[in-house]
């Protein structure tokens, strides 16, 4: 191995580190603030000193940040079975129905996904007060369904154009039909696609605050984002670093849960369709 090669894998694993340190270290310090009360909030440690759960036992202890980790749970799982269902089916017609204006579908599908949030937020919200589910779940899983479908059918639609026409061919020839071809022979060809993507839409549904906030009134329907950025009231003397630090904890780790479990597959998904041949 040459001098320059050894300079060349010394500056990698030194960019790689720093990218490391960089993404992880505001979650790492995150974690040691939740554990200081008092004064020791302003005091910089990069250690764990003391463990103290008084936040994380205030947090928990709230009134209804429990019942907001449900509403969570419940809207975000939803939101991906309801997205997953619709793009699925949308992606085997985009894929391999041949029809007029399926290249002009493809890129207005795309293009809903280039508006602002607070571009549509007023016409979303007159469409919740018609539908009367304004200050329910419903009005989230709508909106987040509509903001995650895009992004969904694209990806689906290119990685089935990517699986063999014989698959589908034999399956015809077998008898089957268009559902029995999605749900039997291209989903389970489609996993990695499908977890990497229903992976992405959790999580943008679980982190949302605009709509979430804008679509709820009452502390029983609030999402965890909205619980969170409501933890310091107008009449507090100062924010609560150390409950806010502790509740950002206690969402955050259900994400890095859900992405180790199903790292293997969220490679693979956005892998695929890289090599050909």
């Amino acid at each position: 191995m040459t001098a320059m090669d050894i300079f060349k894998r010394t500056m990698f694993y030194f960019a790689v580190v720093v990218i490391v340190v960089v993404a992880v270290f505001p979650f790492y310090y995150a974690v040691i603030t939740s554990f200081k009360t008092g004064t020791a909030l302003f005091r910089v440690d990069y250690l764990i000193t003391k463990l103290d759960w008084t936040n994380y036992a205030a947090v928990l202890g709230g009134r209804n940040f429990i019942r907001s980790i449900f509403n969570s749970v419940f809207i975000a799982t939803t939101t991906v079975a309801f997205a997953l269902l619709l793009a699925v089916t949308a992606s085997y017609a985009l894929a391999r129905v041949r029809f007029r204006g399926r290249g002009l579908l493809l890129m207005v599908i795309l293009a809903v996904s280039m508006f602002p949030q607070i571009a549509v937020l007023a016409g979303l919200f007159e469409l919740v007060r018609f539908l009367g589910i304004y200050n329910t779940p419903y009005a989230m899983i709508l909106s987040y369904t509509i903001f995650t479908l895009p992004f969904t059918v694209w990806v689906l639609t290119t990685f089935m154009r990517d699986l063999p026409i014989e698959i589908e061919e034999a399956a015809i020839v077998d008898g089957a039909t268009p559902w029995v071809i999605i749900t039997k022979v291209f989903m389970p060809l489609l996993w990695p696609a499908l977890v990497t993507t229903g992976l992405l839409a959790f999580i943008g549904a679980w982190n949302e605050f605009l709509f979430a906030l804008t679509f709820t009134a009452s502390e029983t329907q609030r999402t965890v984002p909205v619980a969170i950025g409501l933890l310091s009231g107008a009449s507090q003397q100062e924010i609560p670093w150390g409950p806010i630090m502790a509740a950002s904890v206690i969402v955050t780790v259900p994400l890095i849960v859900l992405v180790l479990i199903f790292q293997r597959k969220i490679v693979a998904g956005l892998t695929a369709g890289g090599v050909k041949g």
